[in-house]
């Protein structure tokens, strides 16, 4: 039995090995139109960028090798032109011109794909090159030799384009990457995109995104790339990297059934339409196990499956099937790791496929265990039965075990609910008990039996805000580095006894960092009547990045550069900042390393420096944010290996007092009108959260709400008759507040304070101790002291008495005025 083999790479080199290994018998002759056969094309943009240094190691076999071990006679610099189906022949044509022909008793077709080179004027000019082969790579390195690459431009943000715009940033060029879409990486969705967008301006590429490429002028300087938007770039060197087709010339000049995805059409068996003739690798099309459609499928791992099996087939006869492709792909990007299996969420969306998604954002191990970094995972299924469609990771570690165990799910047909049986090995070291492959099953059967009903974030983009109430339920805080526009803030912890600021009669929104104390809360408020409850899937970290404007270089700063310029001012004159302070902040979630930021700026001197290291990937946005609302300086700002490292002098009090009294209303105003328990508490963790960022805070004490500020122990003062009954009505100070709901004659006070203390939270007195120290300014209303005979003797020794001119001044620089 004679076998000819069309292809040398992965899937024909694959297929003559596993020939060989089933029979010993048979004659095999592969054909290469090129120089080589089984090198590693997924490792050419890392041999560009010299983290693969010897081209050797490019190369798994060499012909000679490879000919010997398996007994194949190899024939590289062949091209086959012709397939003779009746003759069952091919014709072959050597380098140095001659032609011959070929018999054979069974054919394999593995020619691949070929990089799409549109009709652009000037397409063809020195220095734009593609990638797919040894010959490329070898030009492209030699040009790199040859001319001082300082500028390129890569067309196209596909996995093999953010790998080389990588490798060029390593190899010491400026990066620009031009997209006619609005996200890179096509087959994840756009949110998940944006987390890719943030990492690779962080690293200093250029993004030009939803732009097209017109034309290519070579010049004197390089070459100029031309936008339809008429935009234009100079660059030193160019990489297309648009996409790739099917090589399906020769099948379809040799009568071979071309599919309707355009790739030659094979059975289960990996059959063409000629019982002769199989087909494998880039070149086919074959069923997605999903959808049942055609799709073609650009991977090496499919590739190398298909030619096992078809080798098979073709010495044993049709006995083995093609369970067809998912699609599953991972890249490295700089420090993040992007991986992708099955259908996206658009995808599903352009079929019509109904489907439900969730996103979570989890440790990629222990958070305890030094290195726990943030892994960012959505996975989509079916609404009806749970059914896992596809699922999305960017992360730093870990990503690679995580995406293939979604993608044995998927291609074995499984849901949700297998996600949560997947029994995951655990060691600190390597995982969390849960591991965020079994959360993400959680979430998503949540989602299913209708224990949460999601909010995705373009939903919240386009709501309509005075129709609901967004509920932001994270810390104080955390509320004051950032939050959505027209949130209430009301802590998680909270919620309970300030249940009664959200009203009942409309739908609410919550949301959280990461999604899990939105869960709770949402939780929380179902079981206390109300009906319309949604949680925002993924939490702000999904929808400050989805919603981030990625602006076009040179049109506009980024709210990452205005807080550099804001923050960078020129370095105090001295020696007091010599010895910089390390602090390990890794494994903490938001807002864990901002807050140690904090705490541990107020340990050090003016000029000294603080160096914080930490793996939550939006600590250096929140570290800047800080910043600029304290005064503080910005010296470093820089990311490795996922960890993120910011370097922060300590300003003086000069400058840091500058900053407090801006008049650019940030400041904050609080009118506490009530004396009840929970809210007076409210109030002081609010103006304490707003006071950590350094801005001016005000509480503005009126009618009952001076309760909240009278001594303990009270000179003796003299009122008249009114001020005397309003002071048997009146609590005598904070410690007899009672509760807005539930108080039960001070049963209800008490047993708060009980769980507050057991539970390490600040009582009421603590946290209004801390807004003193914190230089929260106290007004006492004037006008109410004098309709309730409070005399100024009763109240704390730092509060001032104002009236409403005082009140007005502070409202008007403060950007939030809140009624309590």
């Amino acid at each position: 039995m004679k076998y000819v083999i069309v292809g040398g790479v992965a899937g024909g080199a694959t297929a003559a090995a596993r020939i060989r290994r089933n029979t010993e018998k048979a004659d095999i002759i592969l054909f290469e139109r090129g120089d080589y056969i089984s090198y590693a094309n997924c490792g050419l943009p890392y041999y560009i960028g010299n983290v693969i240094t010897e081209r050797e190691r490019l190369f798994v076999q060499t012909p000679e090798a490879f000919g010997k071990r398996f007994r194949v006679d190899v024939r590289t610099r062949s091209e086959v032109t012709e397939v003779n189906l009746q003759k069952k022949t091919v014709t072959v044509r050597t380098s140095d011109g001659d032609t011959y022909v070929e018999a054979y008793d069974k054919l394999l077709l593995s020619p691949g794909a070929s990089p799409v080179r549109p009709p652009l004027p000037g397409i063809e000019s020195e220095g734009i090159f593609t990638l797919r082969n040894v010959s490329d790579t070898d030009r492209i390195k030699t040009y790199m030799q040859q001319h001082a690459v300082k500028r390129a431009v890569i067309v196209g943000g596909g996995f093999i384009g953010l790998e080389m715009a990588e490798n060029l940033h390593h190899a010491g060029a400026e990066v620009a990457v031009v997209e006619m879409a609005d996200q890179v990486m096509g087959p994840v969705d756009y949110s998940m995109a944006a987390l890719v967008h943030e990492h690779l301006l962080q690293k200093g590429v250029k993004l030009y995104l939803k732009q097209a490429v017109e034309s290519f002028e070579p010049g004197r300087n390089g070459i100029t790339v031309r936008f339809q938007s008429g935009i234009s770039l100079d660059a030193d060197l160019v990489l297309l990297s648009i996409g790739v087709r099917p090589e399906t010339s020769l099948a379809q000049k040799a009568g071979l059934k071309i599919g309707e995805a355009r790739g030659i059409w094979v059975d289960e068996y990996l059959q063409t339409s000629d019982a002769s003739v199989y087909a494998v690798g880039d070149a086919i099309e074959y069923p997605h196990p999903i959808t049942g459609k055609p799709w073609l499928n650009y991977l090496a791992g499919p590739a190398n499956r298909q030619a096992r099996i078809v080798a098979d087939n073709m010495v044993f006869g049709n006995k083995v099937k093609y369970e067809g492709a998912v699609g599953t792909s991972i890249a490295k990007v700089f420090d993040q790791t992007v991986a992708s299996t099955g259908l996206a969420a658009k995808r599903l969306k352009q079929m019509n496929v109904p489907y439900l998604s969730a996103t979570i954002h989890s440790a990629s191990h222990a958070g305890y265990y030094p290195g726990s970094s943030q892994t960012d995972i959505k996975i989509v299924f079916s609404p009806t039965d749970g059914r896992l469609y596809g699922a999305q990771i960017v992360g730093y570690e870990g990503v690679d075990k995580r995406i293939d165990a979604y993608a044995l799910v998927i291609k074995h047909h499984g849901t949700v609910y297998d996600l949560m049986e997947v029994e995951h090995a655990y060691a600190p070291p390597f995982s969390s008990a849960k591991d965020p492959v079994a959360v993400s099953g959680y979430v998503a059967g949540n989602i299913l039996c209708g224990k949460m009903t999601p909010l995705y974030w373009r939903e919240l983009r386009d709501a309509d805000l005075t129709k609901v109430t967004l509920v932001d339920v994270r810390t104080a805080d955390e509320y004051a580095l950032g939050h959505i526009d027209g949130a209430l803030n009301i802590p998680l912890d909270d919620l309970r006894e300030r249940i009664g600021e959200i009203p009942s009669d409309r739908p609410v929104y919550v949301y959280c960092g990461v999604g899990l104390r939105g869960y709770l809360a949402s939780n929380i408020l179902k079981e206390n009547g109300y009906g319309d409850v949604r949680n925002l899937i993924g939490g702000i970290k999904t929808y400050k990045a989805a919603t981030a404007e990625v602006k076009l270089p040179g049109t506009g700063e980024s709210e990452e550069e205005k807080a550099r310029c804001a923050c960078n001012a020129p370095a105090t004159d001295g020696s007091e900042h010599s010895k910089t302070i390390c602090v390990d902040a890794c494994g903490m979630q938001c807002p864990g390393p901002v807050l140690k930021l904090k705490k541990e700026m107020e340990k050090l001197l003016p000029g000294q420096r603080l160096e914080i290291t930490a793996t939550d990937a939006g600590f250096s946005r929140d570290a800047e944010s800080w910043c600029r609302m304290t005064g503080n300086r910005i010296v470093e700002v820089s990311s490795h290996a996922g960890k993120y490292k910011v370097v922060v002098e300590k300003a003086t009090s000069c400058a840091a007092e500058a900053v407090r009294q801006e008049p650019e209303g940030k400041g904050k105003t609080f009118i506490l009108f009530s004396d009840d328990l929970d809210k007076t508490l409210a109030t002081f963790v609010l103006a304490n959260g707003a006071a950590a960022t350094g801005q001016k805070v005000t509480v503005f004490f009126t009618f009952w709400g001076l309760n909240a500020i009278k001594k303990v122990a009270k000179p003796s003062v003299k009122k008249d008759a009114f001020g005397k009954m309003f002071g048997w009505m009146m609590p005598s100070d904070s410690s007899k507040l009672g509760l807005s709901k539930m108080n039960m004659g001070g049963i209800g006070a008490k047993m708060m304070r009980h769980v507050m203390k057991r539970r390490g939270v600040d009582s009421l007195e603590s946290l209004r101790q801390q807004a003193i120290d914190n230089g929260v300014e106290f007004i006492a209303c004037q006008m109410s002291m004098d309709v309730m005979g409070v005399k100024k003797e009763e109240l704390l020794d730092n509060v001032t008495v104002g009236g409403v001119a005082t009140y007005m001044d502070r409202a008007e620089t403060s950007n939030l005025n809140m009624f309590i």
